[in-house]
């Protein structure tokens, strides 16, 4: 495991967390993938070096390589490899951490052997003591996998509103303590019929998570985040704003990236974290000053 300074992965006390990657490499083929850009790049060696890739077995889950295509997927360093020395050197007890797991792969994507997928599984479950991140771009292969474990909080990512939709609804048929959605990067306006998903009994979403494209960086605009807020606000779910966003608040002090319970703004982004009452967002600019704000 490594430290990682992606602010929402905590530990249960509330200090930064860790990353484990069992698994990197991922066929999702996301254009801004921060993840691919280091494989090609510091990381490029070291992942060609692990020839234990997906498809190389005949009797995992996904289609079989041919031996006479296989060098060819052993060439790129993003496809996706298992790392067993990763695996069992997790710590398995100890201090309670939290631990974003496969932010170098998709856990759930696509090529990836549902074998490997299920040994993590009964490795976290094994490890009851820590709190494990899950987050995805295919939420339909959740469904299989469900119920999660009592430690696992399940997430989906969701850059544009049919990704929001589709969300909402495969979190809906998955049983976890806690569901989450994280939009980033925000990439378009999110239609408030996603609302509908979040916050309902034990089905429903209880974290929004809100970041921006860094690579290169595009911030969201405001009015789009602020509707995400509102609609959590609604629900009463816990809202996580990342820091990249900070760029994206052109005066202190306006909705929603700087504000505490009674309305007064503070000098750091609203960063809450699921089972912890949210905090009310008021005052809010109107339409009118928002457009003086552009």
């Amino acid at each position: 495991m490594q430290h990682t300074k992606i602010e929402w992965v905590k530990n249960p006390d509330g200090s930064q967390g860790f990353t484990w990657n069992p698994i990197t490499g991922c066929l999702n083929g996301c254009e801004y993938c921060y993840a691919r850009r280091l494989a090609n790049g510091r990381l490029k060696q070291r992942y060609l070096a692990n020839e234990r890739i997906a498809g190389i077995n005949p009797h995992e889950s996904v289609p079989y390589i041919p031996a006479g295509m296989r060098e060819l997927e052993l060439r790129n360093p993003f496809y996706p490899r298992f790392w067993e020395d990763r695996f069992y050197k997790m710590p398995m007890y100890g201090k309670p951490k939290g631990i974003f797991v496969c932010d170098m792969s998709d856990l759930f994507g696509i090529g990836i052997p549902e074998e490997w997928t299920r040994m993590i599984l009964t490795r976290i479950k094994m490890s009851e003591g820590h709190r494990f991140y899950l987050l995805t771009k295919q939420p339909q292969n959740l469904t299989k996998f469900s119920p999660f474990p009592e430690n696992c909080w399940v997430g989906v990512t969701a850059t544009n509103a049919k990704m929001a939709e589709e969300a909402g609804f495969w979190l809906w048929e998955v049983k976890s303590k806690v569901k989450f959605i994280s939009f980033e990067p925000l990439l378009e306006q999110i239609p408030v019929r996603f609302a509908d998903y979040i916050g309902e009994g034990v089905e429903g979403i209880k974290w929004i998570i809100i970041g921006a494209q860094t690579g290169p960086y595009k911030p969201p605009k405001i009015e789009w985040v602020q509707e995400i807020v509102d609609a959590a606000d609604k629900a009463g779910v816990a809202v996580f704003l990342k820091d990249n966003l900070e760029a994206s608040s052109e005066i202190e002090g306006y909705y929603p990236f700087y504000c505490d319970a009674t309305g007064f703004p503070l000098h750091h982004l609203r960063q809450e974290m699921p089972g912890k009452k949210p905090t009310l967002n008021k005052p809010r600019l109107s339409s009118f000053e928002i457009e003086e704000v552009k």
